[in-house]
């Protein structure tokens, strides 16, 4: 309406890595999941090809009447050993195992609380489930413990979920006082690890390796295969029974086609390397570090980032954040803007996506640009913005 190009919805030409080719353009990429540069791997390929050729390319149905494969429990039990759990169960959406898990582990008599920044599929599983739903500040764990103390004795099941790393800030909880307070109220504790597989942690383990806690201590932990190991699904790892139940009760995964074979196969072999090459894990950590400390020399307010695979780069309007990724476009870097209401107005940003692949010239590079971008935008947005109210 205003003359701008819609960001959203670039098409790919070619596997998006830290480059990409978008409009026959070759654009250093920040918009990538694939942390660890995996995708595309040739051993994952192959993986994947020798599942198509034995296999095929579906399960055909669900696994509960006509859909097992031995790759589906070959992938659980090395994700069930990342968590030293007894058990995992794979499913074929990541947000679809939140929302059909959540939904049906607790009900009316129960209260789910979570972290106002907490990731849209608790929320819709949170309401499915009938729970009474409360949120606290993010990472405010004194507020979670007000909350407890306060309402804790109404309910019959409590809940606290928390993400491991958070996709819009980049930063992570104290799970040992999430552990804490989970025990002292005699609640479940679930952790959203879909970022924080293959990021945090030595050897990419996630948020207990990062910060030592014993992973019994959690409850459930759930995660996606659709970023560090290049497939797409979800996952929840912990107790037999509980993986039992979920086999038995759970709708996303009792009446939904079993996980893709071949991308079952991506995603083990994809795990085997991450496992097997903790270098991966370094350069990411190292170039997550180095991002953040440039953007911060350049005058960038990259928030509570912690130098990790995520980075926003906070611009305070959505129309700036949307002009911002156009301009950034037009000079090669390929990064989403994030806009109210998905975030609030006041927090609108860019959000950068750093992975083990990026070289320390494109991230520098990515850094400067954006600061020079920001400085020539002074005056434009508003222009734009009094454009826009004269379309009302």
């Amino acid at each position: 309406m205003i003359g701008l190009e819609n960001p959203f919805f670039r098409v790919h030409e070619r596997r998006a890595g830290a480059e990409t080719l978008i409009g026959n353009r070759v654009l250093s990429n920040f918009s990538s999941y694939d942390y660890l540069g995996l995708n595309g791997h040739l051993e994952v390929q192959d993986a994947a090809k020798a599942a198509i050729e034995r296999y095929g390319t579906s399960a055909s149905a669900s696994r509960l009447v006509a859909g097992e494969r031995p790759i589906h429990r070959e992938l659980e039990r090395a994700l069930a050993e990342v968590y030293r759990a007894e058990d995992c169960v794979v499913l074929v959406s990541g947000h679809a195992t939140n929302v059909g898990v959540i939904g049906q582990l607790v009900g009316p008599k129960d209260l789910i609380v979570h972290d106002e920044l907490i990731h849209n599929s608790i929320v819709v599983g949170a309401q499915l489930s009938g729970a009474q739903r409360r949120s606290f500040p993010h990472n405010d764990l004194d507020a979670l413990e007000k909350l407890l103390i306060a309402q804790r004795r109404q309910y019959h099941r409590v809940l606290i979920v928390a993400e491991g790393l958070y996709s819009m800030d980049g930063d992570w909880p104290d799970l040992a006082r999430l552990v804490d307070l989970k025990k002292r109220f005699g609640a479940w504790l679930m952790m959203d690890e879909a970022h924080s597989l293959g990021v945090l942690g030595k050897r990419g383990l996630g948020i207990w390796e990062e910060t030592g806690i014993d992973p019994n201590e959690v409850d459930i932990w759930m995660g996606t295969l659709s970023k560090t190991l290049s497939g797409a699904g979800g996952y929840i790892a912990g107790s037999a029974a509980l993986v039992e139940y979920i086999k038995t009760s759970v709708g996303a995964f009792v009446f939904s086609v079993g996980l893709s074979p071949p991308v079952a196969a991506a995603s083990r072999k994809a795990l085997e390397i991450m496992l097997r090459e903790p270098e991966r894990v370094e350069r990411l950590h190292r170039n997550g570090r180095l991002f953040v400390e440039t953007a911060k020399r350049h005058g960038l307010d990259t928030g509570t980032a912690a130098g990790t695979a995520i980075a926003p780069v906070i611009l305070g309007e959505s129309l700036k954040a949307a002009m911002l990724s156009n301009r950034l476009s037009e000079r090669g870097f390929n990064v989403m803007p994030i806009l109210h209401p998905a975030v609030p107005e006041r927090l609108a940003r860019l959000r950068f996506f750093i992975t083990s692949e990026h070289t320390p010239e494109q991230i520098e590079e990515a850094a400067r640009v954006t600061a020079e971008e920001i400085a020539g935008l002074a005056g434009t947005t508003e222009v734009l913005q009094n454009l826009a109210k004269s379309f009302g």
